[in-house]
């Protein structure tokens, strides 16, 4: 058992991996008495490692993981020298970056919504969820660039037609058109990305199982029948729980964001110069 231990991988890169870290702990004790001493620990080896791991699949070679520990001390002094010579400030990406960096850690402790809280937030924002209501209708065209003025007169006529005799063929009634006869259970949002906005309010508010009309659209004249409408609704948790736990966590880390950063803020005076010609109060 001894000798298959000895013999895995791991175990040896493990051993090169103290063996490197040995060799810096020699100057160890010289370097502390330093006040910019460089100290490369096990835990930084470790992640070091455990990097490259994810990246290659494999672990590093002994050149590579000391090619990984020279990288990191000649970052680690490049950055304190910048830091020395103040090419830090103001420099708006490096301070985007560090907001960033306190945003992340705020977020971390963002809590995790229980089913009451889930259930409290869809009620208290119904209209957020509801699924949209959905109609289905068959359309019949009526041109009026090419009708001119009796458009209305035929439409009134056809409409007449339809409503005697409901079974009538529409792709011998109106005019040749690439807008669709008849349009499955859609969205107002979507039925108005076909036929307009004002078509599409028009529709919904059709009544079922007639044919009415003509409603106008951007397009001409259309006498239409509603075959099928199903209602909107507010959707059950179960239906939407994902969505529902998203914003609830989007507003959770909103509210603990601002209430963190109004506790920073009572540590700080902040005064605001007042611009030329500025009459705004500060």
């Amino acid at each position: 058992m001894l000798k298959k231990i000895v013999r895995e991988p791991l175990v040896h890169f493990l051993l090169l991996a103290l063996v490197i870290f040995a060799v810096y702990g020699l100057f160890e004790g010289a370097s502390a008495k330093k006040p910019d001493s460089i100290e490369v620990s096990v835990p930084k080896i470790e992640q070091m490692v455990s990097i490259f791991v994810k990246t290659w699949q494999r672990p590093p070679t002994p050149g590579e993981l000391k090619g990984l520990i020279d990288d990191y001390v000649k970052e680690e002094i490049y950055v304190r020298q910048a830091l020395d010579l103040g090419l830090d400030k103001d420099d708006t990406v490096i301070r985007r970056r560090l907001r960033q960096k306190m945003e992340f850690l705020a977020d971390a402790e963002t809590p995790v919504p229980t089913e009451a809280d889930l259930q409290a937030y869809l009620d208290g924002a119904p209209d957020a969820f509801r699924i949209d209501g959905t109609v289905a209708f068959q359309q019949v065209f009526l041109n009026g660039q090419q009708r001119g003025e009796a458009v209305a007169q035929d439409a009134a006529a056809m409409l007449a037609t339809l409503t005697g005799n409901p079974s009538a063929d529409l792709s011998a009634l109106g005019d040749a058109t690439m807008l669709p006869p008849e349009m499955p259970l859609s969205t107002q949002a979507s039925v108005a990305q076909t036929f307009g906005p004002e078509f599409a309010a028009a529709v919904a508010r059709a009544p079922a199982g007639t044919w009415t009309g003509p409603i106008a659209s951007a397009f001409g004249l259309h006498l239409v029948r509603v075959t099928d409408r199903v209602e909107g609704r507010v959707p059950a948790l179960d239906e939407v729980r994902e969505a529902v736990a998203r914003e609830w966590t989007n507003d959770r880390r909103r509210e603990l964001e601002d209430e963190r950063f109004a506790e920073l803020l009572k540590s700080y005076t902040v005064t605001i110069a007042r611009l030329p010609g500025d009459t705004v109060s500060q």
